[in-house]
């Protein structure tokens, strides 16, 4: 039997699965196949967010979250080298944090997406190239941060699309000095700008080396220092009276603590100083620091002041480095301190009237210092016991041997017990005849420099 070419085809036809096999043997499958689709379609969405410039390359994913109802964006330490695109976030940013990574040029129009921003913090990359453009659109940005990178000058321009812009960090950038940086110079020193590069200084020419650029004379940076063209005197000081003099940078005998620290705005201003070989308290730590953390350095002694300027701080640390000596007046305009570290260090009594600015502390750490159980540390106990709000912990006797490990209260009672005194400390005898009899033999053990002047003789001429 012949069999024609036409009954061929529509046998082929009949044997072929139906179009919508495929499809219906995947659904056959259960849900779990299109769960994992959807699931590797969500990651490679989260990939998209944090792709950089180069199309090539997906960045490390950025973290999102929310603090008092704004909402922070924070790539820190992605080793980004460009701006991550602002699309397929959950929500427009309001802070963008783009700290340490390794950023080195900021292009024109670099945060297009961003325009909601209110805070832009590039410190610690390798930023040499900022230009005119880069900030366009940015016209709600009130703190951009820029220290701790490479520029060496910025145009006045980039700075004008934000017009709101309150706090500006340039501090830590080897900034040169010349006329080209004539327009920042005096936009920072306007009056109104007292927040805008503080701690800026120049790295060159020589001459300007270390001024900060909010009090430079801006005319010094156009002028250009020739070598006279005769042969110098020697009774001359190198250059004719028509020219400038090179003039030394100001000696400065402390780190700058904005050059030698890392300061973070976020989630509050905290300047991070760890394990920078410090020997002693750093200059110009800025009045709006709220935590500053000095541990782990080489400080022996705190001087008078030290932290006179940093009337903000709330929290200080200063654990494991080697204090031995704290000056009376080394804490003075601490008046809002509420958290003091002071543990392993060489410690082993307070200067009287030490700890009398400290009106709001709630809590002192002292463990891990050689406490010396003698008459010297009992100011540091009555202050305690006049202070019963502030927690406090490892205060125990290291010498003399016979007390070791004894706690430092317990020695400050047994000392008054075998003196035959009531311990004046307890509050049980407060608002009696014995705290006022504590207070006059406090009086009499006093410096003179600090007690109360009861009578003034004036003489009359």
């Amino acid at each position: 039997m012949r069999v024609t070419p036409f009954l061929l085809v529509l046998l082929v036809l009949l044997l072929l699965p139906p179009p919508t096999q495929s499809k219906n043997a995947d659904r056959d499958k259960g849900p779990k196949v299109g769960r994992h689709r959807r699931r590797q379609s969500r990651v490679g969405g989260r990939g998209r967010r944090g792709r950089s410039e180069d199309s090539s390359h997906q960045a490390p994913e950025c973290s999102e979250y929310s603090n008092s109802g704004e909402m922070f964006l924070d790539c820190q330490g992605r080793k980004l080298s460009s701006i991550p695109t602002a699309s397929s976030w959950s929500r427009a940013p309001d802070h963008l944090l783009l700290a340490r990574n390794r950023i080195r040029a900021l292009r024109n129009g670099s945060f297009s997406g961003f325009e909601g921003l209110l805070s832009l913090d590039l410190q610690q990359n390798q930023i040499s190239v900022l230009e005119v453009g880069t900030f366009l659109g940015l016209t709600r940005l009130t703190t951009l941060l820029l220290q701790h990178n490479r520029l060496s000058t910025l145009s006045e321009e980039a700075l004008i699309p934000m017009p709101f812009l309150r706090y500006l960090r340039l501090h830590d950038n080897p900034w040169i000095c010349r006329c080209t940086l004539d327009s920042l110079v005096r936009t920072l020193q306007v009056p109104s700008n007292r927040n805008l590069g503080n701690h800026a200084r120049c790295e060159e020419p020589v001459r300007l080396k270390g001024r900060k650029l909010r009090q430079l004379d801006p005319e010094l940076l156009c002028l250009e220092i020739e070598a006279p063209s005769e042969p110098l005197d020697p009774q001359d000081n190198g250059w004719s009276n028509s020219t400038v003099p090179l003039q030394p940078s100001p000696i400065r005998s402390k780190p700058d603590a904005t050059t030698v620290c890392h300061t973070y705005m976020f989630p509050t201003p905290h300047m991070d100083c760890r394990s920078r070989d410090l020997t002693e308290v750093p200059a110009d730590i800025p009045g709006d620091i709220v935590h500053m953390d000095l541990s782990q350095n080489n400080l022996r002694r705190l001087k008078a002041r030290d932290f006179v300027a940093a009337s903000s701080l709330r929290s200080l640390n200063l654990s494991h480095n080697n204090l031995e000596n704290m000056d009376t007046a080394s804490l003075s305009g601490l008046l809002h301190l509420r958290e003091l570290d002071l543990s392993n260090n060489s410690l082993r009594f307070f200067h009287y009237g030490v700890l009398e600015d400290l009106y709001f502390l709630s809590l002192l750490k002292l463990g891990g210092n050689p406490w010396v159980c003698d008459y010297g540390i009992h100011y540091l106990v009555y202050w305690l016991r006049l202070h019963p709000g502030v927690t406090h912990s490892g205060l125990f006797c290291h010498s003399p041997p016979e007390l070791r490990g004894q706690s430092v209260k317990g020695y400050v009672h047994s000392y008054n017990r075998a003196c035959g005194q009531t311990d004046q400390t307890d509050p049980e005898h407060w608002n009696t005849a014995l705290e006022l009899q504590g207070v006059l033999e406090e009086q009499e053990v006093e410096p003179p420099h600090m007690r109360t002047e009861k009578y003034r003789i004036t003489r009359l001429n």
